[in-house]
């Protein structure tokens, strides 16, 4: 799976607009690995990077936080 990091109009899909946080592809597209390739490189017309991979299963992002409040709670119970 794929995020929108940049918004773009998909001159492929019937000029479909992804926003920044979109799936890519979206429900019921199913785009070639070279598309896929030009839209997460700067080979496309922006000539930026649009889309990111991402683990299904875990959001890194996810779980810094959730171990950064984890780790504040410890420090909290540890201070009484």
């Amino acid at each position: 799976m794929y995020k929108v990091i940049k918004m773009f109009t998909d001159l492929q899909d019937n000029n479909h607009k992804y926003q920044v946080g979109d799936e890519y592809p979206r429900l019921g597209l199913k785009p070639s690995l070279a598309r896929i390739r030009e839209l997460s490189s700067n080979e496309n017309r922006q000539k930026t990077i649009l889309i990111k991979e991402v683990n299904e299963f875990i959001d890194n992002d996810d779980f810094k936080k959730d171990k950064s409040l984890k780790s504040t709670k410890k420090s909290k119970k540890n201070k009484r």
